[in-house]
């Protein structure tokens, strides 16, 4: 491409600088919408391939500090209270670890904590992660009658000998049964599957695809297999796809569920129309999100700046933290040279973009922040030459990652929830 495509974003950026404020400093004409992240950091056996902050709950199940964890959870709420006064979440996600190692009446009085402290929009989305290895169908009916109207199930798989390489707890039979019994409770249910495994081909990637088509969910996600550091994969690798076994695996995936009538609406999201995830939506559009919970993260903006927090993530230590009242970790201004980056790390993730115009309302700052890097973007093929839409082309979204370190500066910035690393071709990882 000529740099003739870097005038087709010029409208648009001229109408952000006749209307923006100067750049010493964000504006927002309105706050962006807030969701609610709870992390729930146990698990029953740490994956070979995870990096999130989960920690094996070593005495089992029973064992589990559950009640002086939630007590934690809401007063960590109500420490974070002064900073998202009055604003309206618009939903929760709480996710893991496996939140569903606790009971549902633990659930129960933490969505009631929740309801209780913050105004929580009447049709907001609330999820929760399950594993299949958890499955008890009376524990998903009172996951429901609590409050949750979403379950993101960690199938990963439906095939034994792949279920084994990736160390999972449970066998396909109980994928299966606990994705039978989640679509007979919700109506809103993701299957989490991931490909490029070891030893699968492209067969073995249709049949697990079938076999989730089979149950009908509302979304699914598909996750590409990498490698992550401070991982047991990454310390003994497992022999994976090579590239091209990958590309036509993750085709022939695209492929199938297109002609099943699923939206691919983000790079490792798949929908019925009208069931995308709204609390992962408000990440990829650079919403506000309160994270809760050992580990967890937050980006929230304020009238005169972006911040990034961090909860301390050993569980003991954050319970500790709370009733000191100092849950942070770390707090981190996102600096002007940094921010362009961040939006563009989530937004162009969205395989249908953003309206251009979202730039100014979600950083604080007008386009032309970013302008000499949209022009190298739409140079090089990877950026639409639409004045109205930030969009990756099709090569801009193979190569997604290198569209998005067009936008790198040599600042500080704080990777988001669920973000790629910068690297070619693009890696995925799963969502918060």
């Amino acid at each position: 491409m000529t740099t003739a495509g870097a005038e087709k974003v010029a409208p648009a950026v001229a109408v952000a600088v006749a209307f923006a404020p100067g750049l010493g400093g964000p504006h927002f004409a309105a706050l962006p919408p807030l969701a609610l992240y709870v992390h729930i950091p146990w698990c029953l056996r740490k994956c070979p391939y995870c990096d999130f902050n989960s920690h094996e709950a070593r005495g089992g199940i029973d064992n589990l500090p559950e009640a002086a964890y939630v007590d934690a959870l809401l007063a960590d709420l109500e420490v974070a209270l002064p900073g998202i006064w009055g604003r309206r979440v618009s939903s929760v996600f709480m996710g893991g670890g496996t939140p569903s190692l606790f009971s549902a009446g633990g659930i129960d009085r933490l969505l009631a904590g929740i309801r209780a402290r913050v105004p929580l929009a009447p049709d907001a989305e609330v999820t929760l992660e399950v594993n299949p290895g958890t499955f008890e169908r009376d524990k998903f009916e009172g996951f429901r009658n609590a409050g949750v109207n979403r379950l993101s199930l960690g199938v990963q798989s439906f095939n034994p000998a792949h279920l084994t390489a990736l160390g999972r707890v449970h066998d396909a039979d109980e994928a299966r049964r606990a994705a039978d019994a989640a679509l007979a409770l919700f109506d809103n249910v993701n299957l989490d599957l991931m490909y490029a495994l070891p030893g699968q081909n492209v067969e073995d990637a249709r049949a697990d695809l079938r076999t989730a088509l089979a149950f009908n969910p509302q979304h699914l996600s598909f996750y590409h297999l990498t490698i992550e550091p401070n991982t047991l994969f990454h310390r003994y690798p497992p022999v994976l796809p090579n590239d091209d076994m990958s590309a036509d695996i993750e085709a022939a995936v695209e492929d199938a569920l297109a002609d099943a009538d699923y939206v691919h609406y983000e790079t490792s999201a798949h929908s019925r129309v009208g069931y995308e995830c709204r609390h992962n939506l408000n990440y990829w559009r650079f919403g506000d999100y309160l994270g809760i919970g050992a580990g967890a993260h937050s980006k929230l903006s304020l009238p005169d700046r972006v911040i990034r927090q961090v909860r301390w993530k050993q569980p003991a230590q954050y319970i500790d933290q709370i009733a000191s009242g100092a849950p942070l970790m770390e707090e981190t201004a996102v600096v002007r040279d940094a921010i362009g980056f961040e939006f563009m790390l989530n937004a162009l993730r969205l395989n249908a973009g953003v309206p251009t115009t979202l730039f100014a309302e979600r950083t604080g700052y007008p386009l032309a922040l970013v302008q000499r890097e949209l022009g190298e973007a739409v140079q090089r093929g990877l950026l639409e030459r639409d004045p109205t839409t930030l969009r990756a082309t099709a090569l801009g979204r193979r190569f997604l990652n290198d569209l998005q370190a067009i936008f790198l500066r040599d600042a500080p910035a704080v990777k988001s929830p669920a973000t790629v690393p910068v690297a070619t071709p693009i890696t995925f990882r799963r969502d918060p």
